[in-house]
């Protein structure tokens, strides 16, 4: 099993949704942050790479077909030219709807100075602030021009550096048609899945907590 299709589209972009998507149409299992949450020990291999070490991905990514989401489309380049026969699908939405929904989830979450004992958090949030505060956002999560201007590069890098046959710019609000066409796959007789709203968002995270505390 190889990776097939690698996300390059930021957090809050659709993922959770791109990821069940993948998944029903067979390339799954599918690599999205929620699966560094089941394995937590994975997050230091994530952190590592993001300073620059290297990175084994066949063995971080071992048993995935594909790739979305945090951590794994921030490294969308050295993914792209490891499995130079995978398909890139950067996911995209309406950026004032995306701000919106990332100030109110990531953002706000990692804005939080909570002090947190298990070792198993410790380590995502070591991970994920690096990453995505330190690298994707530069230590600013409050200034909202300077994180639009973020991931209009992304875009703007992203289509610039991948040939158009290899890369879907991609809204999930439009469908299995423009996925099943550029994956040569049919369209499925179920709806497109629509899942992780802002509300599912910190349900989850006050559940994971809650779980963490039990122990």
């Amino acid at each position: 099993m190889t990776i097939e299709v690698i996300g390059a589209g930021f957090g809050r972009t659709g993922t959770l949704s791109m990821k069940a998507a993948l998944e029903h149409l067979g390339l799954g299992p599918c690599y999205h942050m929620l699966e560094v949450r089941k394995n937590p020990g994975a997050a230091d291999a994530w952190y590592d790479a993001a300073q620059g070490g290297p990175a084994d991905w066949d063995a971080i990514l071992a048993g995935y077909q594909s790739c979305v989401d945090w951590p794994a489309c921030y490294f969308w380049r050295p993914l792209a030219a490891h499995y130079p026969d995978a398909k890139v699908i950067l996911t995209v939405r309406d950026e004032a709807a995306w701000w919106e929904s990332i100030d109110n989830t990531i953002l706000r979450n990692m804005r939080s100075t909570d002090q947190i004992t298990d070792p198993d958090r410790l380590r995502m949030r070591r991970m994920s602030r690096h990453l995505i505060v330190d690298r994707v956002f530069g230590g600013i999560l409050d200034d909202r021009e300077h994180a639009l201007n973020i991931y209009r590069r992304n875009i703007r890098e992203v289509t610039k550096g991948l040939p158009t046959g290899r890369l879907l710019v991609f809204d999930v609000a439009q469908g299995w048609g423009p996925l099943c066409e550029f994956l040569s796959l049919p369209i499925p007789e179920i709806s497109f899945p629509r899942t992780n709203s802002t509300q599912e968002f910190h349900e989850r995270v006050s559940a994971a907590a809650g779980a963490t505390q039990k122990r």
